[in-house]
């Protein structure tokens, strides 16, 4: 994770002179959506943390990249329905999501203005995650098998205020579809593990971070009135 954080860090101090910027912290809780555990969107059941930057191009949008990091984890027993309860699967990987794309904010967030500004947004991109691949033997032993990586689509809404003049605090929920189905290890990609497959086999992962993003505000300030 340090490597990620040397570039974050690098990328700001290129672009501090040029826009606003704000760098911060997003903490909040993590849940899996998917073949294992219960199928709510919105259910936190461990730890999310990451680092985040916005570079502010107009008061109505920004480019955002982030790092987050989560285990994320489910157990049947926790679904409403009766068929997973009946099978008993638990699982847990550790998740690290790197994101790129653009945040859009639906009223005018001037941060030029010393009055308070709050305003919905929402944010979309394309992630990169990696997380522990596994699978479960016939006794429902959960086996790690190495880092595996996917492809995820980033669908976040939120909602932002201007703390002081320096400081922005928010809150989001951000749903991830992942090009990936077995963050569960319930569809181990190997072939040699194919005959321990289960679930649905023709829908892929969600994940979901939910919290708080508290962030700071520096470098020279733009003049949106040109853009």
């Amino acid at each position: 994770m340090k490597k990620y954080l040397l570039v974050i860090i690098a990328l700001c101090t290129s672009l501090a002179y040029a826009q606003i910027n704000e760098i911060g912290v997003f903490a909040g809780g993590s849940n899996y959506v998917g073949d294992i555990g219960n199928t709510q969107y919105i259910h936190p059941n461990d730890y999310a943390l990451g680092l985040l930057y916005r570079w502010n191009k107009s008061p109505r949008h920004a480019y955002r990249f982030s790092i987050t990091t989560s285990q994320l984890k489910a157990k049947d027993s926790d679904s409403p329905n009766f068929a997973r309860q009946e099978r008993n699967v638990s699982f847990n990987t550790n998740l690290t999501e790197l994101s790129a794309g653009m945040e859009f904010n639906f009223l005018d967030f001037n941060l030029h203005e010393l009055t308070t500004k709050v305003t919905p947004y929402v944010y979309s991109g394309l992630s990169y995650s990696f997380y522990k691949a596994s699978y479960f033997d016939s006794y429902k032993k959960q086996h790690f098998l190495g880092t595996q990586r996917t492809l995820a689509i980033p669908i976040v809404l939120g909602i932002k205020t201007t703390l002081t003049p320096k400081m922005v605090l928010g809150f989001e929920v951000g749903a991830r579809y992942s090009f990936a189905d077995d963050i569960d290890g319930s569809n181990p990609v190997k072939q040699e593990y194919s005959k321990f497959r289960f679930g649905n086999l023709n829908s892929n992962d969600w994940y979901v971070f939910s919290g708080f993003v508290l962030t700071y505000t520096f470098g020279e300030k733009p003049c949106y009135c040109t853009d």
